[in-house]
């Protein structure tokens, strides 16, 4: 287990491959977290049973039962937020893990900070108003095309520093537009991260909020110039992003 910052924000990691529970151990208890790793089932039970925990990783793939078993155990038991990690791209996996009660999924190979940013973002959903650790070493703000937008204050504000107004399904998408500059990003992958649906159909809730965001930060430009649609793959967000 890792030593917590001066705010305790328990974790438990579930995954049956002792290198990525180090690994994970390691790198989200620099960034304030306390963790609690099990590498199957019955280790889980145990630790969930004996800790109190504001959030749980949970592996897909696991000996004995299997990621979506445990997923439908700790619903029943609690209301704990729940990201499933996996080898697999499958969607609908992805669709089954989210229908069993999951907050978020992500697939491994990840980067660590990736999963770090997708906690918080979990968090800041289920825990409204409460304070987070914050992040080591970075202020974790990102500067785009003279925008700079802070991802533990939630706010967006231009070169002047006005600031501008985001849903938190917008601000989620934008965060993951600037956490992924010049990568396709499929709508799966876009809808799963935004927690702000409305009541457009399914397939097009995505370009729903796109479009919304697109004109607060792109204002009324004819053409799409910083989230551009990829034909038949989703978006990619072209803006040089810089880390502060």
């Amino acid at each position: 287990m890792s030593k917590t910052a001066d705010l305790s924000v328990n974790l438990l990691v579930v995954d049956d491959d002792l290198d990525i529970r180090d690994l994970l151990s390691r790198y989200l208890g620099e960034h304030g977290f306390t963790v609690y790793t099990a590498a199957d089932g019955v280790q889980m039970r145990e630790i969930f049973a004996a800790h109190r925990f504001d959030l749980v990783i949970l592996d897909l793939m696991l000996p004995g039962e299997d990621g979506t078993q445990l997923c439908r155990v700790l619903r029943a038991e609690s209301e704990v937020p729940i990201i499933m990690l996996t080898a697999r791209s499958d969607n609908l996996e992805r669709i089954i893990g989210l229908e069993l009660g999951a907050d978020d999924y992500i697939t491994k190979p990840f980067e660590p900070r990736e999963l770090v940013a997708r906690i918080r973002a979990v968090l800041r959903r289920t825990r409204p108003g409460e304070m987070l650790p914050e992040l080591k070493g970075e202020s974790g703000c990102f500067r785009f095309a003279g925008w700079r937008l802070d991802p533990l204050a939630r706010t967006l504000r231009d070169d002047s520093g006005r600031m501008v107004e985001l849903s938190p399904g917008e601000f989620d998408l934008l965060l993951m537009f600037v956490e992924h500059p010049r990568e396709v990003l499929d709508r799966d992958r876009l809808l799963d991260r935004s927690d702000d649906r409305d009541n457009a159909p399914f397939d097009r809730a995505i370009d729903v909020q796109v479009s919304r965001l697109r004109k607060k930060i792109e204002g009324a430009h004819p053409s799409p110039m910083l989230i551009q649609t990829v034909r038949g793959a989703g978006y990619i967000f072209t803006a040089k992003v810089i880390r502060e």
